[in-house]
């Protein structure tokens, strides 16, 4: 893990990015930068493992990074995927230190900023509306735990790979209104287990969308999805 000060970001104001912000003036912004640290962390690196005691925010100013649990046998299931202007171990600054229960690694080079539990209190007690902001952030990723809890628990592995697909077009797609064009952010193996499939299972079930029309893809990170209606229909949402 590197260092970087904001002078070396894309964009200066980095937190400008992060819609629990959004609300704020160029000032108050620039005061929050000075409240933060600028790690980079390499593609593969760990930003924080399952167990870990922290109680900061991380804001991804560049990059993409995969939140995931290990089972007893080392298997992992990825929970979420966040990337530029996304933040996560909010939960963590508003409890008593709890342990984060999931692991959180670079899936390519990433740039972070960071904020304590001190500095975010003072935020939360110089703008209220933040609190607001961050209820909203915490009741999306609550409902969206639950989909992928409902959907890791169903059987049918063709829901199961859908549901990914569906997401992955939603947040990384783009649609020109007849097909969805998706920068795979991450690789078959990980697209797996963030399903909860083994690896042969999703090959498999993309094979047989393939043959039935229903996706196409371009190499290993360019996959079309032509009939939305029908993946919809598969994963039953």
């Amino acid at each position: 893990m590197a260092g970087h000060t904001c002078s070396t970001c894309n964009n200066k104001l980095c937190v400008s990015k992060v819609p629990v912000f959004g609300m704020l003036n160029h000032e108050d912004l620039s005061e929050i930068i000075k409240l933060t640290n600028h790690p980079i962390f390499k593609k593969g690196e760990h930003l924080c493992h399952e167990g870990d005691e922290l109680a900061t925010l991380f804001i991804v100013n560049e990059g993409r990074v995969k939140l995931s649990k290990f089972n007893i046998e080392g298997k992992e299931q990825i929970l979420n995927l966040v990337g530029e202007g996304d933040i996560f171990g909010e939960y963590h600054l508003l409890s008593d230190f709890e342990p984060y229960n999931f692991s959180a690694i670079a899936l390519t080079d990433t740039k972070i900023c960071t904020l304590s539990k001190e500095n975010f209190d003072y935020l939360l007690d110089k703008h209220p509306s933040i609190s607001r902001k961050i209820l909203a952030e915490l009741s999306r990723k609550l409902i969206r735990t639950e989909n992928l809890a409902q959907n890791l628990s169903s059987v049918n592995t063709d829901a199961k790979v859908a549901y990914v697909l569906l997401e992955f077009a939603e947040n990384y797609g783009t649609d020109d209104g007849e097909e969805v064009r998706i920068e795979i952010p991450v690789s078959r193996e990980e697209m797996a287990n963030y399903a909860g499939v083994t690896r042969e299972t999703m090959s498999r079930k993309l094979s047989i969308l393939i043959k039935e029309g229903i996706i196409d893809t371009v190499g290993n990170k360019v996959m079309i999805i032509k009939d939305l209606e029908a993946l919809h229909g598969i994963s039953g949402t």
